[in-house]
């Protein structure tokens, strides 16, 4: 697959945490080169982070700086030096009940933080520039699955609101000088290597140990859980498949549908298209650990939306996107991760 492909060379910001680990993994096995950087933020394990580079540094197509995205001299020089065909950006302060905590580093890492990187591709006339954002902007919307074209403008915590603003700042890039954009609305990813501050991880976590854990809004939440392998695989099919403008169908009614506009830019949910309540997460993880949970139920927390659910019509039509892995399947291989590595990385 990789060897076919137009864009070689992809620089990935934020490639020790999460989804950046995983797609930089799987484009270095396909055989492109990837050149990453992470500033190893300490708001979740720094040993996980350091364990997830020891892999990526085991490839000799992978390079790596240990860079933070407001050092623009440091991020330049990488990234001129590297001359990537493609940027994937998902470096970011992540955590919707944190930014609660310390919303400063929302506005640093989320919003200023991508100007450096949309700087380097607006000098460098990028092929194709892809944002990680979030399920999170489409916050007070009520209409059930979330589409693209739906209104995202009421965040209902300051993490939506910096990825909303994120995405802003990538469109107005877009029309100003023709970076063609793919904003990706992430669906609570989940899977091996993944991040200890997530509810999944943590369950995992306490029940192994025989700790009680805590379920918000009463066990009401359904979260759309997409498995990490179907989340990477959706990324690296739209590599090459820059965005066109979308004009739309030249009505009054399309300069209110976010997903039109003049500017090669484009808007894609990616999840699995199946809400799942959280008690079945949990029962699940009971299952492959073989150890029962001690609940303690809690009230709906500040800037939580209730249910999540992705329409994925715009992947489908684009790459043909269909997500393959059930959340049974998912918590089986992330609890056998688990029990063989992930239990020695601090969840709190």
């Amino acid at each position: 697959m990789g060897a076919k492909n137009a864009m070689k060379k992809i620089f990935i910001s934020g490639a020790a945490g999460f989804l950046g680990y995983s797609t930089a993994r799987r484009l270095l096995e396909l055989g492109y080169k990837v050149a990453g950087i992470d500033n190893l933020n300490p708001y979740y394990s720094v040993e996980l982070k350091e364990a997830r580079l020891k892999i990526l540094q085991g490839y000799s197509e992978f390079i790596f700086g240990k860079v933070d995205l407001l050092d623009k001299k440091a991020v330049e020089a990488l990234f001129f030096d590297f001359e990537p065909d493609c940027v994937i950006h998902y470096a970011a302060q992540a955590g919707v009940r944190y930014s609660l905590v310390d919303p400063y580093a929302y506005a640093q890492s989320n919003v200023s933080g991508v100007v450096p990187i949309l700087e380097c591709c607006r000098k460098k006339g990028i092929g194709h520039f892809l944002l990680a954002s979030s399920s999170s902007v489409y916050g007070m919307n009520r209409l059930i699955p979330f589409k693209v074209n739906h209104p995202a403008d009421h965040p209902l915590s300051i993490y939506a609101a910096t990825k909303k603003a994120a995405e802003l700042i990538a469109h107005s890039y877009s029309h100003l000088f023709a970076i063609p954009v793919s904003c990706l609305r992430f669906f609570t990813v989940y899977g091996p290597w993944g991040r200890p501050d997530m509810a999944y991880y943590k369950f995992a976590s306490s029940i192994y140990r025989d700790r009680p854990i805590e379920v918000y809004a009463e066990g009401k939440l359904k979260r759309d859980y997409t498995y990490v392998d179907d989340v990477v695989e959706a990324v690296i099919r739209l590599i090459d498949s820059p965005p066109q403008p979308n004009r739309g169908e030249g009505q009054l009614e399309d300069c209110l549908d976010p997903s039109v506009s003049t500017a090669p830019f484009r808007i894609h949910n990616v999840g699995n298209k199946q809400p799942e309540n959280i008690l079945k997460l949990v029962h699940l993880i009971e299952k492959y650990l073989d150890k029962k949970a001690r609940i303690k139920f809690l009230p709906m927390p500040p800037g939580d939306v209730e249910c999540t659910y992705a329409d994925t019509t715009t992947l489908e039509k684009e790459i043909g996107y269909s997500p393959q892995t059930s959340l049974e399947e998912g918590i089986g291989r992330f609890i056998k991760w688990f029990c063989n590595e992930g239990y020695r990385f601090k969840t709190d």
